[in-house]
């Protein structure tokens, strides 16, 4: 499965995507007054915040999953339904760990909507712990909204 740096002409399919896979997966999790903020306007503008950062698996222009990374924190990973136990999400994740270290992170982190069982296994899987329960201010267009989620960590290197 390669992984590719992201094209601005796919923002509006990788929106979408995220759009979908959000509502179906971490909407039953959330409040509704952040439900209502999640529009797919909204993916639209925090993708091409961070073009530079995504990273998708796919044939240009059709995108079937995608990662961002922030600092040393993989920010987003999400696969579209019909891509999901086909690779698309462990070649993501391997992508970001690869890139995470280039940048000299020794311990990269990420946060999990709490409920959500099928990503956490799949992150535990991958190697990564759950550390604990953090407020994480999520990203909206009203700004920061204090979301309580599960935070994972992995040590990508060794110290010498």
């Amino acid at each position: 499965m390669q992984v590719r740096s992201a094209d601005a002409a796919e923002i509006d399919r990788l929106a979408r995507l995220w759009h979908d896979v959000w509502h179906e997966t971490h909407a039953p999790l959330q409040p509704p007054e952040l439900i209502r903020l999640r529009t797919l306007e909204s993916f639209r503008e925090r993708l091409q915040a961070v073009l530079p950062d995504i990273r998708v698996a796919g044939a240009r222009g059709a995108p079937i999953g995608f990662c961002v990374l922030r600092g040393d924190e993989l920010y987003q990973l999400f696969v579209s339904p019909e891509a999901r136990g086909a690779g698309v999400a462990a070649a993501l994740i391997t992508d970001a760990e690869v890139r995470l270290v280039e940048r000299g992170v020794e311990t990269a982190w990420l946060v999990c909507a709490i409920g959500n069982h099928r990503a956490a296994r799949f992150y535990e899987k991958s190697g990564w712990r759950l550390v604990g329960t953090v407020v994480n201010p999520a990203e909206t267009s009203r700004g920061p909204f204090p979301l309580e989620e599960w935070r994972y960590e992995k040590r990508l290197t060794c110290s010498t």
